[in-house]
């Protein structure tokens, strides 16, 4: 088990993705941390977690809302204490957030799904950054996903969110390279979770017909396993992907099992970053 003694923090890790990540660390010999919102299904999560767990395993579990300052920094204090040093940050916690037009869908909910899509990335990051700089070591892996890279109709607030957190990864990425911490962000593919059922749930009329039914087909047929985006996190937290930062990686579509390969070329490139398009990226050469 090559995560043995190794400690991770998952926020949103009582169902879904977070949930299987913290069962993959679990496996590979880590102890885990989740926080989630709800209490009962956060300990309905910890008591699964113990029964897959070895011996001298740990898993710990505390009530947390992610867009709460107070509240993150009580949970990564509570973190330290009880495992004594953390690894690795794994920011999963997140909404879809209010479903329809923009310009009608409540205001309160889009600021809502901001706090907690963004900011509950931002603050768990402000309180971990410290302890790795103190270690000169660290890894910080944020799960994204859909409207970071495409437009998202209908569901402005997640998409905007989304986008926001990948660019805040890479200026992170840049700002902590000294202290030798990672940190990227996964797209783990369409999954089917309560994200599926909010969206069937909103309807046609709300979301597009074209989303409505791409999440009826995911949840009939299935979607991308989740078992990707846990084992491309636990690469990430691992020793063989040092040195690669301030990426966005496709848990589905890229080569990701192997990048240390190329870690020379990922270094400094823009390859799986954001960026703008210029007319000449396209063969274009239009003059002022």
């Amino acid at each position: 088990m090559k995560f043995k003694g190794h400690n991770a923090i998952i926020t949103g890790g009582s169902q879904g993705l977070g949930k299987k990540i913290a069962e993959h660390f679990l496996m590979e010999g880590a102890n885990v941390i989740i926080c989630a919102r709800d209490e009962k299904s956060l300990l309905e999560t910890k008591t699964e977690l113990l029964a897959i767990a070895q011996p001298g395993q740990r898993v710990l579990a505390k009530v947390c809302d992610v867009s709460s300052e107070s509240q993150v920094n009580e949970f990564i204090k509570y973190a330290l204490l009880h495992l004594e040093s953390i690894n690795s940050l794994i920011l999963n916690a997140g909404i879809y957030g209010p479903m329809g037009p923009t310009e009608s869908v409540d205001l309160n909910q889009w600021r809502k799904a901001i706090d907690i899509n963004l900011f509950g990335v931002l603050l768990p990051c402000r309180a971990m950054i410290p302890y790795f700089k103190k270690n000169d070591y660290g890894k910080i892996i944020i799960i994204s996903g859909g409207g970071a890279t495409n437009p998202l109709p209908n569901i402005s607030s997640y998409a905007a969110s989304k986008a926001a957190v990948v660019r805040l990864m890479e200026t992170l990425a840049e700002e902590l390279k000294s202290w030798h911490i990672d940190v990227n962000a996964i797209a783990p593919g369409a999954l089917v979770t309560r994200f599926t059922d909010e969206v069937i749930a909103a309807g046609p009329e709300k979301v597009g017909e074209d989303f409505f039914n791409k999440n009826l087909q995911w949840k009939m047929n299935g979607a991308t396993d989740p078992i990707l985006g846990a084992d491309l996190t636990l690469y990430l937290a691992s020793k063989e992907s040092d040195g690669i930062t301030g990426k966005l990686i496709s848990a589905q579509w890229d080569p990701w099992s192997k990048l240390h390969e190329h870690r020379d070329q990922l270094i400094g490139s823009d390859i799986y970053c954001l960026r703008r398009i210029i007319p000449s990226d396209r063969g274009q050469e239009w003059k002022s």
